[in-house]
This record gives C-alpha cells, structure tokens and sequence, in this order.
C-alpha cells in the first residue's frame, strides 16, 4: 500500500443506552484522541469528520456512519480512525466483516487508537476477534439492564416514554408522571361525546379537520416536541378514521398508565406485543373520561363492529386499485343501480385531503375486458404466452432455491462460529458463563435457521405451477382466445395495478406488458 498520503474519516459514536462511560467516551474526549494523534501523523489529510451521538453500537444503520460508508464508495476516504473498537461497533460479526472483508478488498486503512490496531503496519491481532465478541457481550449485558429497568418502572406505573398520550403532557416537575393538557383534553371529551351522540368516526375526523383544530402529531410538534408521523398527509389538521379510532379505544383517558406495547430488542425493530402482555397499571394519573363515559363508549364500539363476509361478495379488483394522487387504496360503494369506487383518503377525511376520483366498476370492467381481449388478439401464439405464465413458478423455484442456499450456507457458517467458540472455551479463552451463553445464542440461530429452510420448503410446494388444464381461464382462452367477464382469477393473473385519476383517466399496468394509459369520460 504505497501512498503519499491518505484521505481521513475520523469516526465518532457515543450511546448513552449502551452504557458508554460519559467522560472517557464523550463526543468532546473522543474528537480530542484523534486530533493529537493525526497532527503527529504527517501522511494524514482529514476529509471528514462523522459523528453520531446517541447512536447503539449494535446497529450499522446510523447516519453518520452510512455517509463515511458513501464516500469510501465514492474514492473520498481511504482511511478510518476510530478511538476504539466498540466506537466502531458492538457486533461482533458485523464489524469483523468490516474489518476483515470490507476495508481490505478497497484497500481501506484502519486504525483503532487506543487498542494499537493499523491495518497498514500489520496484520490484526488473533485476540480482534474475541475482543469484538467481549465488546457485543458487554452491549448485551448492559441491554438486558435497561430491559430490566424499564420493566421495573413500567409495573411502578411510572411514565417512560418519549410522548404523552394527546391530552396529556409530562410534569414539569417530574417527567414520569403526566398531568392533564386542559386544550388537547377538551378535544378529547368531545370526541367521546360525540361519538357517544351518534357521530360516526370518519364524521367526527371531518369535524375536527373543519374547524381547523391540529392532529395530535402536528399538536405536538406545535409545543416544541420534535415528532414524526411519516404516514400522516401534509395539511396540519388531519384527523383520521383511525386516529380517532385510537382515542376512542385508549386507556390513558381513565387514568391507567399503559405502556410495553411495543418490545425493542437490541437488534432489529422494534415488535408488537400481545394486548395480554402490555404492563397496565391503574390510578396512576387523572382521568380525562369518567369511568361511566369510557364504558358506554366501548359497548358502542363493540356493538357497531361489523364482521365482512368478504366471500360472499368479493371484489375483483381488491387491492388492485389505487389514487392518481395521493396513492391511497380506491374503496368500494355500492349504489342502487351500480358499484363505484372513491379515494380512500376522500371517503375518510373529505375534499382537503383529496378529490373523489370516481370511477364506476362497470366502466372498469368493459375497459379491461377491450383492452385484455385486444392483447390476446394481436397474440401470434396464445399458447407461448400461457407458456410463459407459467414459467413464471419456475423463476419463483429458482428464488426459492437460491434462498434455501443462502440459508444453508448461513446454518452451516453459525455450526462452525458454535464449534469455533467450543474450542476457544476449552483453550480458556472464554469463561464457561460466556461460553454458555455463546452456545445459547448459536442455538436459537441454528433454530431460526432451520424453521426458515421449514418453511421456504412448504412455499415452494405449494407455489408450484398447476397445469394448464387445471386453470379454468387459461382453458377457456385456449378455446375462445377470449375473456367474456371479469373475475378475480383473471385480475390477480393478469394485473399489476390500476391508477385512477380524475375525470375517469386511469393507468392500467399488466404483469406481463408496459402499462397502457386511456383517457375514458
């Protein structure tokens, strides 16, 4: 590695979460180290410096980190200096892939200051490996703390979350404690009053987006609090179906601190939890709803629930239509003498979110059925088409085969890394404890590995293609060359998806052409 001097990115990453020590590890300390040691190097140019503060370890995912990834991809830097490996990262995996994989094959120095680690003067040190598992171990140990500790404060009826429920807000005084927000708690009561009048949910949203009064996001937002909600449309004041469907139904109101609805793991998303397990404790703050008001409010609810019997009526194009506009699903009317279709966000929450885009499914239905029996006729060879259709479950065969390898290969790699630890365990590099819960983790690896290949086994199955004869349609094109009605078989074969704008102009796009645009009134 011959060169006059190197491009530097000074890496930086401080997790209060993970239980980094906050005066040796400070963002400050840290930018401090590797100042002084790159003005005593004289081939060093610091390009950047990427810093990300109160990012876990555990997770590659992290701005700063992405962007030093895209210019070592862009030819910008071609040297990392961290402070210290767990700075760089707690996985163990993911961080020798890194160090050993990914900077090598760019040529990509690294060094690590106070663990004494170039990668241009020599070569890793055997102990990385088990230093990197130490470090993920001591994320993990710290992780299951937290965990604890949370749980612990949750059953203590404490408030731990970053957001009070819309009506209330965190006590000046102590922020696990919520007192009452007396403008967003009047919203509140009337929503439940209304409902409890008659007003239906999608009503209520419409009253509430009139009179110009804020959603409980951008209310939030409004004081200061700094909270995203990417689903939400971009006027201020939308309210909701299933806003105020939430509200309805949330038990803050009476008084009951709510909280380990969603369970975060130290990697991967965060997951729902079971309703049965959330921790809910009584009397923890003042109600907003009087006992009596919830009650009757939840045998309104249960008793206007309605179950669909989607088989008795189904829809051909379920799920196959969507707006020009706002990309919301088309839902379905059905009037006296026809079945039209509207904007869901129209139907919801009114002309200021969106427009109608009605559409009457018979026009749709003589629409597909001209353009698809067009396409067949200026078919040369039906059958070759059918034949093709069909081929498309062997490429489905083929992804599932290429799955069930990278899988494989996955199993076979986490066996060695378990025997692997087994040897280290017996040379007395690791204790029995970390040895034990090493073989646990490769276990439940394993485990997960093998119900996967389960799995994509049963896919594979029963993603087989039928053969021709067994599908009605394609038997009764090789007969007719013709489409006589429209079902949902032929609409999940043949359809990708339909935009629908206004004044009736829609854009069809098939599964098996470029998509075709018509302008119908």
């Amino acid at each position: 590695m011959n060169r006059t001097f190197f491009s530097v990115g000074e890496y930086i990453r401080l997790s209060r979460e993970d239980g980094d020590k906050a005066e040796s590890d400070s963002i400050v300390n840290q930018k401090k180290l590797l100042s002084d040691y790159i003005k005593k190097q004289e081939a060093f140019v610091v390009y950047d410096i990427y810093v990300d503060d109160g990012f876990s370890g555990t997770n590659y995912n992290r701005p700063a980190f992405q962007r030093m990834i895209g210019d070592i991809e862009n030819g910008k830097v071609d040297c990392v200096i961290v402070k210290d490996l767990s700075r760089f990262g707690r996985d163990y995996i993911e961080t020798g892939r890194y160090l050993e994989r990914y900077f090598p094959e760019r040529n990509i120095r690294f060094i690590s200051v106070t663990d004494h680690i170039d990668s241009f003067v020599q070569a890793y040190d055997m102990l990385l490996p088990i230093k990197n598992i130490f470090n993920e171990q001591y994320a993990r140990d710290i992780s299951r703390k937290i965990h604890a500790s949370i749980q612990t404060r949750q059953q203590a009826g404490e408030f731990i979350g970053a957001f009070a429920s819309y009506g209330y807000r965190k006590s000046p005084s102590d922020k696990n404690k919520l007192v009452i927000d007396e403008y967003a708690a009047d919203v509140v009561r009337s929503i439940f009053d209304l409902y409890n009048k008659g007003y239906g949910k999608l009503r209520i949203a419409g009253i509430l987006n009139e009179k110009g009064i804020l959603c409980p996001s951008a209310y939030k937002n409004a004081n200061g609090e700094s909270y995203r909600n990417a689903s939400r449309p971009g006027t201020p004041f939308f309210w909701s179906y299933s806003t105020v469907s939430r509200i309805l139904q949330n038990e803050m109101y009476i008084g009951n601190m709510v909280q380990g609805r969603k369970n975060q793991h130290m990697r991967g998303k965060a997951k729902s939890v079971p309703r049965k397990d959330w921790v809910i404790v009584q009397g923890t703050h003042e109600p907003i709803i009087d006992i009596n008001t919830w009650q009757k409010t939840q045998e309104l609810l249960q008793r206007r629930m309605r179950n669909l019997d989607l088989a008795s009526s189904p829809s051909a194009l379920a799920g196959f239509l969507k707006c020009g506009d706002c990309g919301r699903a088309l839902v379905k009317k059905t009037g006296s003498s026809d079945i039209c279709y509207y904007c869901g966000s129209y139907v919801r929450s009114g002309r200021q979110c969106c427009t109608p885009h009605k559409i009457s499914y018979k026009i749709l239905e003589h629409i597909l059925l001209d353009d698809l029996n067009a396409i067949l006729h200026s078919m040369n060879n039906l059958s070759h088409f059918i034949q093709m259709q069909q081929n498309d479950s062997a490429v489905i065969c083929h992804d599932y085969q290429s799955e069930k390898k990278r899988i494989q290969t996955e199993l076979e790699r986490t066996q060695k890394l378990k025997k692997a630890v087994y040897e280290d365990y017996r040379e007395e590099l690791l204790s029995k404890e970390d040895f034990l819960a090493y073989r646990q983790d490769y276990a439940h690896k394993e485990e997960l590995l093998d119900k996967q290949l389960a799995s994509l086994n049963q896919k594979e199955y029963s993603d087989k293609a039928p053969d021709i004869e067994d599908i009605p349609w394609f038997r009764h094109l090789l007969t007719y060359h013709r489409i006589e009605s429209l079902d949902r078989e032929i609409a999940a074969a043949m359809l990708h998806e339909i935009i629908v704008y206004e004044n009736c102009k829609i854009k069809i796009r098939y599964c098996f052409s470029d998509e075709r645009t018509d302008l119908h009134r």
